[in-house]
């Protein structure tokens, strides 16, 4: 692509840009140049029925985004824009009889997957003869529906059903336990294969979209996993019923059990001894299991058990304390310092372990005298971490750079309040931190001077060429750049000159 097609790419992006000049983009937008222009805020509705005229992508975007109507949608030439407004509840019954009898197999689908369809659509779906359109039917489908559709003689709908929210409980149970059903008939593999057969994990074949693991010997065991495994991922399957999986042989049917926020304490205990660390770090995070189990769990050197157990939310303070000189968690907040009340943020702020005063350093509803403590921290990460907290005054910001140097620098920049002066003084730092330039050239504070100090890093280029800060003179220099993105960016800027805008749009 040529730097004119990014030019228009841009220019359609351009909040500046007139209502004229959206009309002249309109009238010879392209797929992408459309995509752009449907994302505008400003966009009139006959602007938007154009548009949608002359790409159905346009035209399904703008029904979601609700611009279009039923008025505006012929769904004999705009078909994929005609289910969108289904989708969203709107069109009319008809269109979706219509749909119901499509030839076109991905239409019935998207169809079967519309809310609050006639009861003649949902039945006639059903009862198609394209399992991948029964399937989308029982992903979606009412408590009375999904029930029948448990019954289907094909296991990828049964999956389907057992991933379905709305599907009873007592249903949940049967497909889960395999009891008080007809058997499955088909399933994907013998569909296509002749069985006994096992997928290839290294299968050659270039149009074989069976999944790694895939297998059939009449039982059809892999698609009857995958039904377990998506009935136990089903907050509506009974507790009991999913239970019984504790010792199931399967990893990643133990691993989704683990995960239920409704597991009783002996299960939890059970999954807390599985030998595979998986699953017990997955059960790690769980907020059912009870303080005694946590303090367990926070000896585990398992692959990533503590660290999924500091993003606990009901972790105690003492166990994450252990788990800060344990693990390592990353600058973030975790859920359990988020909820802190104010006495244990006190006792945090005075911790003597650094890594616990960085993770209450991410909060930044922090009282003033805890953050301006904080700020003044020994440790460097400390500091970094506190460093975009919106209260800290520019004399605290540099304070940091001058204790802590290259360390803090990039989140200094980032810091929502860093001045004009100080963005630039950070862009001139030295040695230079690469990763504060694109800091500052994000920056609503940026001066012309900052950005113009970006545009030296690849990087930062990019983001400040699109600054509105950054001045005419570099922007028309950037309208020529080796880098599409560079210019699309450009072109963006609203700061781009009308008189530039309107020499760049095709049309008088």
């Amino acid at each position: 692509m040529n730097n004119v097609h990014h030019i228009l790419c841009g220019l359609a992006a351009n909040t500046a840009l007139p209502s004229g000049l959206v009309d002249r983009l309109i009238a010879v937008a392209d797929a992408e140049v459309a995509a752009e222009l449907a994302g505008r805020p400003d966009l009139s509705h006959a602007q938007a029925v154009a548009l949608a005229s002359r790409d159905e992508e346009c035209a399904v975007r703008l029904v979601y985004e609700g611009r279009l109507t039923a008025t505006d949608i012929d769904p004999m030439a705009q078909p994929h824009a005609a289910l969108a407004l289904l989708d969203e509840g709107g069109g009319s019954p008809e269109w979706a009889r219509l749909f119901a009898a499509d030839p076109v197999v991905g239409r019935r689908e998207k169809l079967a997957a519309c809310p609050g369809l006639p009861s003649d659509v949902v039945e006639t779906l059903a009862a198609d003869r394209d399992v991948r359109v029964v399937t989308e039917l029982a992903w979606w489908a009412t408590p009375e529906v999904a029930g029948r559709l448990a019954e289907h003689p094909h296991a990828e709908v049964r999956r389907a059903v057992a991933a379905n929210e709305a599907t009873p409980p007592v249903i949940l149970e049967a497909l889960i336990t395999g009891t008080g059903l007809p058997p499955a008939q088909r399933c994907l593999v013998c569909d296509r294969e002749e069985t006994p057969f096992a997928h290839d994990q290294n299968c050659p074949r270039p149009d074989c979209d069976l999944l790694p693991g895939a297998a059939c010997d009449g039982s059809h065991q892999s698609t009857v996993h995958d039904v377990q495994q998506a009935a136990l991922r089903n907050g509506a399957t009974p507790t009991e019923a999913a239970s019984s999986f504790v010792d199931h042989p399967s990893v990643l049917l133990r691993s989704a059990l683990a995960a239920r926020p409704d597991l009783p304490p002996e299960v939890c205990r059970r999954l807390a001894a599985d030998p595979v660390p998986g699953v017990r770090a997955t059960l790690a995070e769980n907020p059912a299991v009870d303080d005694a189990l946590m303090t367990v769990l926070a000896d585990d050197r398992g692959h990533d058990v503590q660290r999924r157990l500091a993003h606990n939310p009901h972790v105690p303070l003492d166990v994450l304390r252990h788990l800060a000189g344990a693990t390592k968690i990353g600058a973030t907040l975790l859920p359990r310092i988020a909820a802190a009340t104010p006495a244990e943020v006190e006792d945090l702020a005075h911790s003597p372990n650094p890594t616990l005063r960085m993770l209450l350093a991410q909060r930044r509803d922090l009282p003033d005298e805890i953050r301006d403590a904080l700020a003044i921290d020994p440790d460097a990460k400390v500091v970094k971490s506190v460093a975009g907290h919106p209260g800290l005054s520019e004399a605290q910001l540099r304070a940091m750079v001058e204790r802590h140097g290259v360390q803090v620098v990039a989140k200094v920049a980032a810091n929502p309040g860093a001045s004009g002066a100080l963005l630039e003084d950070l862009t001139r730092h030295e040695p230079p931190v690469q990763k504060s330039f694109r800091e500052v050239a994000r920056h609503r504070n940026a001066t012309a001077p900052a950005l113009l100090a970006c545009l030296a890093d690849n990087q930062a280029q990019r983001v400040a060429a699109s600054h509105p800060a950054l001045p005419p003179s570099a922007l028309s220099t950037l309208l020529t750049d080796t880098d599409w993105r560079v210019v699309e960016a450009a072109a963006a800027n609203p700061s781009l000159p009308l008189s530039a805008m309107s020499d760049l749009v095709p049309g008088t």
